[in-house]
This record gives structure tokens, C-alpha cells and sequence, in this order.
């Protein structure tokens, strides 16, 4: 599985923290590469676009709260980014939603609960239970339709 990783300025230490706790991964990072400030919007597009072009199977974004990089990368269709602080809500954005990008907040979690909610993420498939397929349809024509863009 190939995880395609980014951050803006504040989210670059956790960020780091993690790419060093997950080195078992196949990882393309695709920065910041430092604490210079940057805008978050354009990694999360690069991001996005990997995962939904099929480059990297899941994302993982970090910024100051993880809510700025969801929103920028659900801009991109396909993606379906959540920002999480809990392995719960973790858990369940896959298995209910098939999230196929994380969010996290460096200024809301650290890096020993951000570790314990990536790998809850990582760990848990899409439950492709029929109610789950269904609504992640009526998502997708969202995204299609006049409505959605």
C-alpha cells in the first residue's frame, strides 16, 4: 500500500513525526519540507490528486487543526478526506465512508495519539456492507451533479 503524506508549516514537525514512526510504509511525501510557511490548499490538492488518480492508495494530510486540509482536499472529486482526532472516528471513516484521506490538527493531537489514530485508519478496510455502497453512491452523484461543484 503506498500512503501519500503531506503538510503545511505547522502540521511539518508531526508530519515528520510520523513518517518516522511509520518507516514500514511505502510513502511518497509530498511536503512541506520545512517549517517555511506555505499554503495548505496546494498541498492538499497534490495529495488528493494522487489518491484519486490511483498514484497512492490513501492520503494523509496534516495542518494546525486538520480542518483546512479536509476541506481543500475534498474539493478534488473523488476524495473523501476527513479530519480526525480520535481512533473511533477514525475507525468508522473507514469502514462506513471508505475515507481515502486523514486529517489531522498538529495543534490538536499529538504525535502519540496522532500515531494511534493513523494506525487505527490504516487498519480498518471499508465495510462493504450494501447501506454503506449506497450512500457513498448518492455522495459520488452529488459530486457529479450541477449541485456539487
Amino acid at each position: 500500500m503506498r500512503i501519500a503524506f503531506g503538510s503545511d508549516h505547522a502540521g511539518y514537525s508531526l508530519k515528520e513525526s510520523l513518517l518516522s514512526q511509520f518507516e514500514d510504509l511505502e510513502v511518497e511525501d509530498f511536503g512541506t519540507y520545512s517549517e517555511a510557511s506555505c499554503d495548505y490548499p496546494d498541498v492538499a490538492h497534490k495529495v488528493s490528486s494522487a489518491v484519486v488518480a490511483g498514484e497512492c492508495d490513501l492520503g494523509v494530510l496534516v495542518c494546525g487543526t486538520g480542518v483546512g486540509m479536509a476541506i481543500a482536499a475534498n474539493k478534488i472529486r473523488g476524495a473523501r478526506a476527513v479530519a480526525c482526532s480520535d481512533t473511533y472516528t477514525a475507525r468508522l471513516s473507514r469502514d462506513h465512508n471508505n475515507a481515502n484521506i486523514l486529517c489531522l490538527g498538529a495543534r490538536v493531537v499529538g504525535p502519540g495519539l496522532a500515531a494511534e489514530v493513523l494506525r487505527a485508519w490504516l487498519g480498518t478496510p471499508f465495510s462493504d456492507d450494501s447501506r454503506h455502497v449506497r450512500r457513498l453512491a448518492k455522495i459520488a452523484d452529488l459530486e457529479a451533479s450541477e449541485e456539487g461543484l
